[in-house]
């Protein structure tokens, strides 16, 4: 009959649409976490991110974007679009992707996240860990170890922290991170380490979890559609130094282990320590097994060079210094290489 299809040809149709949904979700490995999508309009950077007080929406970016460059922001803060009759922000807050709860924080007063949820992701081999803060409440009978859906329902936004200052309507926001871990050792680190601080988190330490650019991410994300590679967004990501640590195994490794660059000269002769290149937040994006013979000094830590004009740009982690015409690690950085060969 004319303007029929066939039942082979239904079939064929159902399974190219399943293809096409299955490239889809291939290549958006990371949703927003609201309803607020500006970030990928033109001109939208105002309708998306909500700044500080006094500053333009720059400052609710990821970056050294805080006191004059010198304080890091670690994540997005973005814009509400619903409120209820009072005024307070009633937005979903939804899961960026796939994945399982790792931590949730409902004492408001224990953090300047206010009420939080950290999940768990497993992205290209590796682990990556998104972070709702400022949470009004958080779905009932979520709980840890569960699993969940990208676009899930997981909390419902809010402006809690603990910080004097707090978090007025006009402002308020949820904050989205994109992490990768350094150690589950963190507390046993922290007890040895920093004796007198609290750490009411455990391992889920904001001082553990260093931040990727999420909105880089989506945008890359967005313009490279399939072709889009975690791995290869982050290995390419501007290095600010290298360093080598003399430690051939620790977890970093086998967590990011597709950050790895092969080399079978040290593979033959023995591996004794890593160099590697880290980003101005101090994530390392790429790894390098070193053999005796590759390294010169024998410091636990050497420093091995310095991206002079990224350190200009993006000063506020303080990982490293110049003395004279010298660059040392900090007690930042080498506090940092500690932890994560801890």
């Amino acid at each position: 009959m004319v303007g029929s299809i066939s039942v082979p040809l239904k079939r064929n149709l159902a399974l190219l649409l399943i293809a096409v949904c299955g490239l889809r979700a291939q290549a958006e490995l990371f949703q927003l976490p609201t309803t607020n999508r500006a970030l990928f309009e033109k001109g939208g950077e105002e309708r998306f991110f909500v700044g500080t007080v006094g500053k333009t929406w720059t400052s609710g970016t990821f970056g050294c974007v805080r006191s004059d460059g010198f304080q890091m922001h670690e994540g997005l803060d973005i814009r509400c679009l619903q409120r209820d009759r009072r005024g307070e922000p009633i937005d979903p807050v939804n899961a960026t992707a796939d994945g399982t709860v790792a931590y949730i924080n409902k004492k408001p007063s224990l953090s300047n996240y206010g009420n939080y949820i950290i999940l768990k992701h497993q992205v290209e081999g590796m682990e990556i860990y998104s972070v709702y803060a400022h949470l009004h409440s958080i779905r009932e009978g979520l709980n840890v170890g569960q699993a969940v859906k990208a676009g899930e329902n997981i909390a419902v936004m809010g402006r809690t922290a603990n910080t004097h200052e707090g978090i007025s309507k006009d402002r308020a926001h949820v904050h989205y991170e994109l992490n990768v871990l350094l150690n589950d050792r963190y507390a046993e680190w922290h007890r040895k380490n920093l004796p007198g601080q609290r750490n009411d988190h455990g391992n889920w330490n904001g001082q553990n979890l260093n931040g990727i650019d999420p909105r880089l991410i989506l945008l890359a994300q967005q313009q490279e559609g399939k072709n889009f590679s975690l791995v290869h967004f982050i290995q390419s990501e501007t290095e600010l130094c290298r360093v080598f640590v003399r430690n051939a195994n620790f977890q970093y490794l086998k967590r990011y282990a597709p950050l790895i660059t092969h080399n079978p000269t040290a593979e033959k002769l023995g591996i004794v320590g890593y160099e590697m290149a880290l980003d101005y937040n101090g994530v390392p994006i790429n790894l390098i097994p070193r053999s005796t013979s590759e390294i010169k000094g024998n410091g636990r830590f050497l420093l091995l060079s310095v991206n002079e004009a990224e350190q200009k740009k993006n000063p506020a982690r303080h990982l490293v210094v110049k003395k004279g015409s010298r660059w040392e690690l900090t007690t930042h950085g080498e506090n940092l290489l500690d932890l994560l060969t801890f």
